[in-house]
């Protein structure tokens, strides 16, 4: 059934955390009959196993349902989006492929730090924004003290905002009346050459890579010859289609629809997430706009566990950075590791799911070092250069400053915890910019932080002193220069690169005594004694020792001469002396992350 380009809806839902927008997209999908009750069950566009698991969305996902609205009929395309502060960049991906944002908000909870994130950024591209305060039924629901927060955040009036349950469907029909309403058709020409924007893909292995779409002009048919306008490679689209939320098959994609491309694309170079799809007998002359590259917050080095090949992790994670974009790579090698890969993430929830998703889905094994921030040093000679990790800075003689990314922090928190937070947040090294009242009693909170005291523990800390109900959101707004010393963690003598972090001066000896305390509970003891050190330089600021493993080499000796005892000691002290100096100390992957565990103890 052909649609008139005037009723096409394309809109995703945001949130912070845990509102409830996978709930409300069930919902609407049940409402608007692209799944009947039967099929229906919580999180049906979270396909990932580690999605159910832990109850999060980490992928944006797109169905297409067509219904019939005030007589017509209408095809809404919808993308479910994560609210984690680590998959920003996901949402601003799926921003670019709408028309219009439902902002959810939790009528419990009120505006808290990504809703604030997420609005703006849908703001900044141009979107019609509908809010939605869901959990209205719940007991503790303040919908009209939220309804006013939401009118101070965006400027939108309290009574505009739709009151509604995903849970029970309470309100569902207002919002599907405020979509087709509210938020306006696509813009783009039919008529021109095709352009089609790639916001996402996957690999499958019968089919290659499987590109998701927005058309923007023009239209898409099976048969048509494709060229990727960003790569240049020319390909012939075999299948077209959209999930309804199952994957159907169509013969054409027309501007303003959303749906999926299989041409035969083997290689996993050809696609770049952000590229523009024309046809190649009648090219545009233009590519749309894509995305800025993200900015990466955390660096960590993976390499080959024990029952994994060198090729074997490239492998898995050249196919996972297709369906992950923020993801990058590239190789580096150490001498206790190997040969390994120095990662780029957005954030620790996000190395941490890449972690997991290498070992579920491709079967490899992955020894993980202590993740980094990046920072500029500036030479002796002028030159200013980047590094991800401390074993990359230059000799200290050739180091006239080192620059710490500074991220611009809000922490919405309640009134009665300002005192507490305001400590924290010194403690860390921030400086507090300014305070906001979202009501009478929230409130805003902004400082400028050291962007690698605040990925660590600071956000556990937080919901500590707030008891769970402060929240975080951050984002990088430049280089600072401070007073930074590398240290570097000698163990049995030898510097143990993947240890070394960069901390600032006042904080070395303590952060150094408390990783070398934490290392000699995590290294076993050997057959002969190990010295673990923390120093700057050729200065050591502590030390602690694992004492060898005993044998009791004169057991058998009864009575007689005692120098024969004597004897037998030496030779045991000049087998140990002999061991220490070829021996090498075995550091188990736990002790790679004791540099993250060290929080306030």
């Amino acid at each position: 059934m052909d649609i008139d380009p005037r009723n096409i809806r394309n809109f995703c839902i945001i949130a912070h955390i845990d509102h409830g927008k996978s709930t409300l997209a069930d919902r609407l999908m049940l409402r608007l009959g692209a799944i009947s009750q039967r099929e229906f069950h919580d999180q049906m566009l979270d396909d990932m196993d580690l999605e159910r698991e832990r109850g999060i969305t980490i992928k944006s996902s797109a169905v297409t349902v067509q219904a019939e609205a005030d007589g017509e009929a209408y095809m809404f395309n919808l993308i479910d989006t994560p609210g984690h502060v680590d998959f920003h960049y996901e949402v601003s991906r799926a921003l670019q492929a709408c028309d219009g944002a439902i902002l959810v908000v939790d009528a419990s909870q009120g505006v808290e730090a990504q809703t604030v994130a997420n609005a703006y950024l849908a703001v900044e591209a141009g979107l019609e924004i509908v809010p939605v305060i869901n959990k209205v039924d719940l007991p503790t629901a303040r919908p009209d003290d939220v309804a006013m927060q939401i009118e101070h955040l965006l400027g939108e009036p309290a009574e505009d905002a739709i009151h509604c349950s995903a849970k029970s469907g309470k309100g569902v029909d207002a919002l599907i009346d405020a979509i087709v309403r509210r938020l306006p058709g696509p813009r783009g020409d039919g008529s021109a050459p095709a352009r089609a924007l790639i916001f996402d893909s996957i690999y499958n292995d019968y089919r290659g890579v499987v590109v998701y779409v927005r058309v923007v002009d023009g239209e898409l048919a099976v048969g048509d010859r494709i060229r990727m306008m960003g790569k240049g490679g020319v390909f012939q689209v075999t299948e077209l289609g959209k999930h309804t939320p199952k994957p159907t098959a169509v013969r054409h994609l027309r501007a303003g629809e959303v749906g999926y491309v299989v041409a035969a694309i083997r290689s996993l170079s050809d696609v770049h997430i952000g590229d523009t799809i024309t046809r190649d007998a009648a090219r545009a002359e233009r590519p749309l706009p894509g995305y800025r590259e993200p900015q990466h917050m955390v660096y960590s080095d993976f390499y080959c566990g024990p029952d994994t090949q060198y090729p074997e992790l490239r492998e898995a994670l050249e196919r996972l950075q297709l369906n992950d974009a923020a993801l990058t790579f590239a190789p580096t090698s150490g001498e206790a590791l190997g040969f390994g890969f120095r990662c780029g993430f957005l954030g620790l929830l996000h190395m941490e799911i890449v972690q997991e998703r290498l070992e579920r889905e491709s079967g490899v094994d992955v020894v993980q070092t202590a993740p980094t921030v990046p920072y500029q040093v500036l030479r002796t000679d002028g030159d200013l250069i980047e590094v991800d990790s401390a074993g990359d800075l230059p000799d200290a003689a050739h180091i006239a400053e080192i620059r710490e990314p500074i991220a611009d922090v809000n922490l919405i928190i309640p009134a009665d915890c300002i005192g507490t937070i305001m400590q924290l947040a010194l403690d860390r090294r921030a400086v507090y910019r300014k305070t906001e009242y979202l009501s009478a009693d929230r409130v805003i909170l902004s400082f400028d932080f050291p962007l690698a005291e605040v990925i660590y523990d600071f956000y556990d800390k937080l919901k500590s002193a707030t008891r769970g109900y402060g929240t975080m959101d951050y984002e990088v707004s430049g280089f600072r220069t401070n007073d930074l010393v590398k240290l570097d963690i000698l163990i049995n003598g030898q510097r143990v690169e993947p240890l070394s972090v960069i901390v600032h001066r006042s904080k070395a000896e303590a952060r150094g005594r408390k990783l070398i305390q934490k290392l000699r509970r995590e290294i076993s003891r050997h057959m002969f004694e190990i010295p673990i050190q923390a120093a700057i330089g050729s200065r050591v600021l502590a030390r602690e020792t694992i004492k060898a493993m005993r044998k009791n080499v004169t057991a058998k000796c009864y009575g007689g001469d005692i120098t024969r005892k004597r004897k037998l000691l030496e030779k045991q002290k000049a087998g140990k002396k002999r061991m220490k100096m070829v021996g090498n100390v075995e550091i188990p992957q736990k002790a790679f992350m004791a540099v993250l565990e060290l929080g306030d103890e």
